[in-house]
């Protein structure tokens, strides 16, 4: 039930009672409440990856004690007491949407910072006032942590189960999170068996980074298979690096070869904007991330569809597979080598790539993503 005009409610009927919370709040407190409410569908309607470009989740409970711990996928900390001090966070843009939520329906952070929000000019702001734990009430739900959390967990021994869902070859063979074990998302029940007997242990998956979809579909497949306490590291192993360094090594890692098949960035670039008809060139990102934008020739066959439609791909020119970070695009390359070794000229591009919906590209430096 998505509640509007919450004021006008609450002075109406005395009393509101939250669904998802089972709380009930005091007609006395309509003061300190913000003035547009918001329920967990809304919210989840929002909930996007990558995150959106027009739409901001905010969480504004304390960072260390709460927000990394668990928060909603995709959204942001500004803690509502360091409010002022985490101004260049909010949107350029005051008419972006902007969902606030904290602990939930008794806690006024959101409320208190949406306000000030909107004392600021944005003119599209909400409060999800069942808060997170309104969201991890929601089945199929699952948080999101960060870096310094799963950190502390692997250092204090915790029990938890790592689980890295890039591709194993080309992903986790050359670096990963020490104790991750490899299950990549594109393979989830061949592996399924790895996961703990014990569905309540914490299983965290993570894969590329805030582009990479992997671990969020890792996620929602453990939820189905009854494991009750799924996280996502959202940042994944390029934020892992960024912190503590490069991850372990695979000890089946092909040591000649870390950049076998990967093509290289400025011969990517010319090909592509000067003589694009001269190669095949395959997005093995999911239909939905296609559709919001590729390079221009790009056909789409996402990589867990590539298996199936391997044996009619053309061999007159070079195929080079890309995605949005290298591991998708790396796991087409082996998949091709090693079901279809005659075609020699196949590549794939071993970085990250943000494409606009008008085919333009930028391209980073090759990352441990």
């Amino acid at each position: 039930m998505k509640i509007r005009n919450l004021l006008a409610t609450i002075v109406a009927v005395g009393l509101l009672i939250s669904p998802a919370a089972g709380q009930a709040i005091a007609a006395d407190t309509a003061d300190w409440m913000f003035h547009d409410i918001v329920d967990a569908d809304f919210v989840a309607r929002h909930v996007a990856v990558p995150p959106a470009d027009d739409v901001m989740i905010i969480d504004a409970r304390p960072k260390r004690a709460k927000y990394d711990k668990g928060h909603i996928p995709g959204a942001v900390s500004i803690p509502d007491t360091e409010f002022d001090k985490h101004l260049d966070k909010l949107p350029a843009d005051k008419t972006t949407l902007v969902i606030y939520y904290c602990e939930g329906v008794k806690c006024k952070l959101s409320h208190k910072s949406a306000k000030k929000a909107e004392a600021l000019g944005y003119t599209n702001v909400k409060v999800y006032a069942d808060g997170f734990p309104g969201w991890m009430a929601v089945d199929g739900h699952y948080a999101q942590v960060s870096a310094d959390w799963v950190a502390e967990q692997l250092a204090g021994g915790e029990p938890m189960l790592l689980v890295d869902s890039r591709p194993k070859r080309p992903k986790y063979d050359k670096g990963h999170i020490p104790g991750a074990v490899s299950i990549p998302d594109t393979r989830f029940d061949d592996f399924a068996g790895l996961l703990p007997a014990d569905k309540n242990l914490p299983v965290v998956f993570y894969c590329g980074g805030l582009q990479c979809k992997l671990s969020h579909k890792s996620a929602e497949k453990a939820l189905a298979l009854g494991y009750k306490n799924v996280k996502v590291f959202a940042d994944g192993y390029p934020k892992w690096v960024a912190m503590y360094g490069k991850g372990a090594e695979s000890a089946a890692m092909v040591k000649a070869g870390e950049e076998e098949g990967s093509i290289d960035i400025d011969t990517f670039k010319q090909i592509v904007t000067e003589r694009p008809d001269s190669v095949y060139l395959i997005d093995v990102r999911d239909p939905d991330e296609y559709a919001k934008g590729t390079l221009k020739t790009a056909r789409n066959i996402p990589v867990d569809k590539l298996e199936d439609q391997l044996a009619g791909l053309a061999t007159d020119k070079p195929i080079i597979y890309i995605c949005g970070t290298g591991a998708r695009s790396g796991e087409a390359y082996y998949m091709t080598r090693d079901l279809r070794p005659e075609i020699e000229e196949v590549y794939y591009l071993e970085s990250e790539m943000t494409i606009n919906e008008d085919g333009s590209f930028t391209i980073k430096a090759p990352a441990n993503s």
